[in-house]
């Protein structure tokens, strides 16, 4: 449930001051208890928005690299842009960070316009960039002195290297760490100053699955301590394991958004069941009348909406006596919302 907001009010005809409560995006009706003034209140939602963009565009030249978007993040979520590289992920981000200025468009962050307010909230973000990289003769624990310093609020060394599980590295020097810990050490640094918000730009490009995985805990970890969470990524799979909300950005704009079940269920084709080993499936299913395909190997595919139609089919298959060597049911996924939407696949490596 949303929490409650409180206003003060000052009533327009005797002066008379009070306090009333309503909920975020609620219109109230007030009464002053002094005079009986009749007035309506209006509890605004930002509160609850961390970031909010609107008809953001950046043109270079004759290249439009972000075209007209608009999206809100929300306080405490995690938020994942995602999309193949070249798409504009990075360029959004670095304008959201102040790092490059927008052709047009409006960028808040906590209510704060930042092309006036930046120096307000600056200290309130710890930023991640795309491909990071430290000094290479600092020791872990210097390297978070380091950053530390540049701030006037932050959190001690010895909480920065126990929330990343680096206390075991902190005499290491970062040139002999494993790209996955020098990951960790990069999101330790965004969290010097202990932000609100942290943009984290692709911050498992180029890890191993098992370093990959280690940065993920590191990620639901500080989404469990309350902080806003701004992911770029061009991974399926990390989208879908620690998104709150998705934004699918292609060649610049925003093609789709919502939570990961939200667009599977709009765009996904259902569940996918392959029956591999017998060709007479095919033949007695269409009989039947369900909608097949001959895939590989002489097997049937067919889209499936319920699992009820599943259990139909296995069993039409077992009471017919008809076998065969294997089945396969695939769940709709990121990547073939991806796939409806663009007609290509996300790959890595893709512009």
């Amino acid at each position: 449930m949303s929490e409650l907001i409180k206003k003060t009010i000052r009533c327009p005809n005797c002066k008379h001051v009070f306090t009333i409560t309503g909920l975020p995006g609620e219109i109230k009706k007030v009464v002053c208890p002094n005079c009986y003034t009749i007035g309506k209140i209006v509890f605004e939602k930002s509160k609850d928005i961390a970031i909010s963009v609107s008809h953001l565009t950046k043109i270079y030249g004759d290249l439009i690299a972000v075209d007209d978007i608009s999206f809100e993040v929300k306080r405490g979520e995690v938020f994942a842009f995602l999309g193949p590289n070249g798409a504009g992920k990075t360029t959004t981000v670095e304008m959201i960070e102040s790092i490059r200025k927008p052709t047009k468009g409006l960028i808040k962050i906590f209510g704060k316009d930042i092309s006036k307010s930046f120096s307000e909230i600056k200290e309130r973000i710890g930023v991640l960039p795309q491909e990071f990289k430290s000094f290479e003769r600092l020791t872990v624990r210097e390297t978070l002195e380091y950053f530390s310093s540049l701030f006037n609020k932050h959190i001690e060394i010895s909480k920065s290297l126990k929330e990343m599980n680096l206390e075991g590295e902190k005499d290491k020097l970062y040139k002999d760490l494993s790209g996955g810990l020098k990951q960790r050490v990069g999101v330790a640094i965004a969290l010097v100053n202990d932000p609100d918000i942290i943009f984290l730009d692709e911050p498992t490009t180029g890890l191993d699955p098992k370093a990959r995985r280690e940065v993920w805990d590191v990620i639901s970890n500080l989404k469990r301590q309350g902080k806003t969470i701004f992911l770029t990524t061009h991974y399926m799979e990390e989208a879908e394991y620690l998104a709150d909300h998705v934004a699918i950005i292609h060649k610049g704009k925003i093609i789709a958004e919502g939570t990961v079940d939200e667009l599977i269920q709009r765009y996904g084709k259902g569940n996918t069941l392959h029956i591999n080993g017998n060709p007479k499936v095919y033949e007695f299913l269409k009989e039947k009348g369900f909608n097949v395909e001959i895939s590989r190997n002489n097997g049937v595919t067919m889209h499936i909406l319920r699992y009820s139609d599943i259990l139909e089919v296995l069993s039409l298959l077992k009471d017919n006596n008809i076998e065969y060597d294997s089945i396969d049911i695939r769940c709709p996924n990121l990547e073939e919302v991806f796939l409806t939407l663009t007609g290509a696949k996300l790959l890595e490596g893709t512009i």
